[in-house]
């Protein structure tokens, strides 16, 4: 367990690391000192505060203007690993990173708090993997630093989108009595099951650039991660010089020796490469069952007795991030308001595949912000004593509304399975020929191209799935007749392959789309699974999955035997769409996303396939649905 009843409270009071969760200790244990809690604070104030193993970790600190001494007031954290603040040239305050930030918090009768994550930015520390057991206790022993504050009330929450939205939740497992609320945005539950080995494939197109930009920011390097050279490096660091120091750290010496223990931190995408299964070693340092120990899904008994409320949003098509909220959801007993939109990462932009492009976001920032403050106000102010609900609020794509239910999947929708034809026919009719077959080799330049939900996670932005009537020539592909009526389909679709192979692992993609009368092919979800890593368990999963469950273990790696008929039934990404009348639905098959996953069977070859589609061996799709009037 992370954290435990015994130091939730008070394991940061030892030595001098007690006093240095003091206001102005900034930079070295032996210059702490008590503040006068009289003494009115600055504005914003940067400083180190030291961990139980003496690790600095770099905080900002935003206080509301003119605060008047003697007030306390609530806090809100956010934890993240890509630079708290930026070192802007010649900032004046309104202009320095964060300001527009602090100012909402601010206004809203908060404390912000930035943190560098241990191992980034100005902390110092190593990673050995991201969300580390240290790295999470560290944010405990920063919840301890801020009740100690003279402004402080005694209550805090934590907020961020992505690895921040992670923090957050991680924070809860600690079980912290001051941590109240918090607000987990966008981010990825199981990280290596939602993101990075979305049902054992290597998202390598994601990774590689994402590994590169935060090893250039743990060394401090702007123009590496600008790719910014010689004069264009020159004009960026007059304005921007990296990550902004500690106040104290006036030579930026601290600065550049936190960045040199940088140095030893775990190269992502290097690892992953290496990385085959759940159990195998990550990293030099030798680290296994990562893909646990980094997640919030790997610590759920924990955060469930922290009873902290939660209020998360996610989007349609952002990664796996809404099967995770949606497993929570079913899995602990925290309050969870739910919020499943039509958003890219962060909800930056509209991403209804079913509308044009540069759609204005609805809710918008503005009431975003909002809604999230009201949730927090609820438990971080006045007695906190009110409840937040719990429910699922969720946007249908293609019919612009939105729905809420209380539990999941809603109730109303029926299964119904859509079988695989011939002529490449989608029907509910169950197969009655004792032998059909579709022939089918691997197209290895298929592709979703880069605006795809596994790129949005990385920082693309919007999500934009081109016409996919072209590409879907490049695979297998199974089409219904047009809808007679408006359908809609809510949950987790599951799709069963009986295939064959020429090889023993591979790739299988499925591509849930809608057909327009005109012919246009929009996406709606996918799923994948690596061969390798079929075998399904009977072990009980950490939270609630849609499909079958598992392990991904070594153990029990189950590589397919040419000629042998594997059973591969998986679930897809869930989804909530509205199939309109006279458009039709279609699954189709890759084996291969070019520019977004890892190519199987690693040695080059291509793999012939034969999918079964007979009474003895029918493949097809379960689809939860209901009628629309």
């Amino acid at each position: 367990m992370v954290g435990s009843p015994e130091r939730r409270s008070g394991a940061f009071q030892k030595a001098c690391a007690r006093q240095a969760v003091v206001w102005f200790c900034a930079v070295a244990v032996a210059n702490c000192a008590p503040q006068d809690p009289g003494i009115d604070a600055p504005r914003n104030q940067a400083l180190h505060v030291a961990m139980r193993d003496g690790v600095r970790i770099a905080v900002d600190v935003w206080l509301p203007e003119d605060l008047p001494p003697g007030t306390r007031i609530p806090t809100v954290l956010r934890a993240t690993r890509y630079w708290r603040a930026q070192d802007r040239v010649d900032a004046v305050l309104e202009d320095v990173s964060n300001f527009g930030e602090a100012e909402d918090f601010n206004g809203a009768g908060y404390a912000l708090v930035l943190v560098d994550a241990r191992g980034s930015g100005a902390s110092f520390g190593i990673r050995r993997f991201e969300l580390a057991e240290d790295e999470v206790l560290d944010y405990g022993e920063i919840v301890d630093w801020i009740i100690d504050q003279p402004w402080s009330n005694g209550r805090v929450g934590a907020y961020g989108v992505s690895y921040a939205g992670n923090t957050a939740e991680m924070l809860a497992v600690n079980m912290h009595p001051a941590v109240k609320a918090i607000a987990p945005l966008f981010n990825d539950f199981d990280n290596f099951g939602h993101l990075i080995f979305p049902g054992g494939v290597l998202t390598v197109g994601f990774l590689e650039n994402w590994s590169r930009r935060v090893q250039m920011m743990d060394l401090n390097d702007v123009c590496g991660l600008n790719d910014a050279e010689d004069e264009a490096c020159d004009r960026l660091t007059n304005r921007v010089t990296g990550v902004k120091p500690v106040d104290a750290d006036t030579t930026g010496a601290l600065l550049a020796e936190a960045a040199n223990e940088h140095t030893a931190n775990t190269i992502p995408y290097e690892s992953a490469l290496e990385y085959e299964y759940r159990d195998d070693p990550f990293g030099p340092f030798g680290e296994t069952h990562v893909g646990h120990r980094r997640s919030p899904s790997g610590h759920l008994p924990q955060i469930d007795s922290s009873g902290v409320a939660m209020f998360i949003r996610v989007g349609w098509q952002d990664a796996g991030t809404v099967n995770g909220a949606l497993g929570r959801y079913n899995t602990i007993s925290n309050p969870q308001q739910v919020f499943i939109g039509p958003w890219d990462h962060g909800a930056s932009n509209d991403a209804d595949p079913f509308l044009p492009s540069g759609q204005p976001v609805q809710p918008t920032k503005e009431a975003q912000f909002s809604e999230m403050i009201g949730f927090f106000d609820a438990h971080l102010k006045g007695s906190g004593s009110r409840e937040t609900p719990t429910e699922v609020n969720y946007y249908t794509l293609g019919a612009g509304e939105w729905q809420r239910t209380e539990a999941w999947p809603p109730n109303g929708f029926q299964d119904a399975t859509w079988y695989f034809g011939a002529e490449g026919r989608l029907s509910t009719e169950r197969p009655t020929a004792a032998q059909a077959v579709d022939l089918y080799t691997v197209d290895f330049t298929a592709t979703t191209d880069t605006a795809n939900r596994w790129y949005t996670n990385g920082g693309a932005g919007d999500v934009i799935y081109p016409d996919r009537a072209e590409e879907d020539k490049k695979l297998l592909t199974y089409t219904s007749a047009p809808m007679t009526s408006d359908v809609e389909i809510t949950g987790h679709p599951v799709v069963t392959l009986h295939v064959t192979s020429t090889e023993r692992d591979g790739a299988f993609i499925v591509y849930l789309e809608d057909v327009a009368p005109d012919g246009r092919v929009t996406y709606v979800t996918e799923g994948q699974l690596r061969a390798l890593t079929r075998a399904v368990s009977d072990a009980t999963p950490l939270y609630r999955k849609y499909g079958p469950h598992r392990t991904e273990l070594r153990s029990d790696a189950s590589p397919l035997r040419p000629g042998e008929v594997a059973e591969l039934t998986f679930d897809l990404w869930a989804t909530s769409v509205l199939i309109k009348e006279g458009h039709r639905i279609r699954v189709a098959i890759a084996g291969a996303d070019a520019d977004t996953f890892l190519r199987y069977p690693r040695d080059g070859s291509v793999p012939e396939l034969t999918l079964y589609r007979s009474s003895a061996y029918p493949s097809g799709i379960v689809l939860p649905v209901r009628p629309r009037p």
